[in-house]
């Protein structure tokens, strides 16, 4: 898929969808800069580059971009998420859950577009919240990811004359740390049972299961590759069928 030896920036690689995406790209031969505030786990990832730093902070993000230059590839991944009774969230919470879901993306989008060269390829890791709320103690997480797609578009638009892809991919349930940490929490704020939580997951599915962070993973590698550069400005769907349209 014409990526070997190209440089590529994975955010939030410490665990997750991007844990699985960064071994893949390396494999693949691509040189991984991994970044994440997580540095154990980060660094449990061997043959990347990790850059340890926290991407809540202009200065944090000034960092991917000293290391980013020149990248083919750039993968936001990095987010923040909190569970709350609806009326329970704060205007702090909204403050720490943009810096890292909707100002990370926008600055580093801005900044690594400038030093990447013409053809290359930035996808957006948005959610299935995006477009259907089926949990309300996510809702400014979801609108933070719904943000991403208006930032996606507006990128894609204009990168587009330097052949410059940039896409939104949004995952539905998918078996990562994250998922185990919210169905912990909505068992708690909800007072149901953790068990029925895990067992009951999976109805609203069409095909009944979860992904797998590799499947995932996989999509995003094409959409960074040659094969995809005329997809642009999408926001695409992997979610079981969820949401169909």
């Amino acid at each position: 898929m014409s990526l070997y030896g190209k440089k590529v920036i994975v955010t939030g690689a410490s665990s997750g969808i991007c844990r699985a995406l960064a071994e893949r790209l390396r494999d693949a031969g691509m040189q991984v800069i991994g970044v994440d505030r997580n540095e154990q786990d980060l660094k449990s990832i061997s043959g990347i580059q990790h850059l340890v730093t926290d991407l809540s902070s202009d200065d944090g993000r000034s960092k991917v971009v000293s290391a980013g230059v020149g990248a083919h590839a750039l993968i936001n991944g990095a987010a923040l998420i909190r569970l709350k009774n609806i009326r329970e969230f704060t205007t702090q919470d909204i403050r720490d859950i943009y810096a890292v879901n909707v100002e990370a993306p926008w600055y580093l989008m801005n900044k690594l577009s400038e030093v990447m060269p013409d053809g290359g390829s930035i996808v957006n890791l948005s959610s299935v919240s995006a477009r259907l709320t089926v949990t309300p103690e996510t809702a400014i997480y979801a609108s933070s990811k719904t943000a991403l797609l208006a930032m996606t578009r507006s990128w894609a638009h204009v990168l587009a004359p330097r052949n410059i892809n940039v896409n939104a991919l949004l995952p539905g349930i998918t078996d990562t740390p994250m998922q185990e940490h919210v169905l912990h929490r909505l068992s708690e704020i909800r007072g149901t049972p953790y068990e029925e939580m895990e067992s009951t997951r999976l109805d609203s599915i069409p095909m009944k299961r979860a992904a797998a962070p590799a499947e995932i993973a996989a999509f995003i590698q094409f959409l960074i590759s040659d094969e995809a550069k005329y997809i642009t400005g999408q926001a695409i769907s992997q979610d079981g069928g969820s949401v169909m349209f």
